[in-house]
């Protein structure tokens, strides 16, 4: 599983010598956007923050851009090359099925399964589950 910003990787803000950078509101930030860890079934992780593509091996359309593309190693292929998109709204992470194959599944805390519609955003939590066909990942 591979994830790089596009851009690189880059400071935030330099701290001073001695300077501790807190996270603010509990939360950890990057850039003034939220940052969420992805804990995958393949027992990675990655921490992701802006938008992004997760699949076999995502592929932006042309004229898009994404901060994260993040390969999900899946031997049954039973996840799309390009399975899903993500990104924030209002400190949220959300998730949108690009036409997957196999289709993509929400369960939130204290909530039911909820089969994704393509093309449309979903709002996921922290705790919830997010299903990739045979492949999933825990918003942390």
């Amino acid at each position: 599983m591979i994830s790089v910003p596009l851009d690189g990787f880059h400071a935030v803000r330099q701290l001073r010598i001695g300077e501790v950078d807190e996270p603010r509101a509990g939360r950890d930030f990057v850039g003034g956007m939220p940052r969420f860890v992805l804990a995958f079934s393949t027992g990675e992780t990655r921490t992701v923050f802006g938008t992004g593509l997760i699949g076999r091996k995502p592929l932006p359309q042309p004229g898009e851009t994404f901060d994260h593309l993040v390969q999900v190693a899946d031997e049954t292929l039973s996840v799309s090359k390009t399975h899903l998109e993500f990104g924030e709204h209002d400190g949220l992470l959300w998730i949108a099925d690009r036409f997957s194959g196999n289709g993509t599944i929400v369960r939130r805390p204290d909530d039911g399964a909820l089969r994704c519609e393509p093309g449309r955003r979903y709002l996921v939590p922290r705790g919830s589950r997010v299903e990739l066909a045979e492949q999933f990942f825990t918003v942390v």
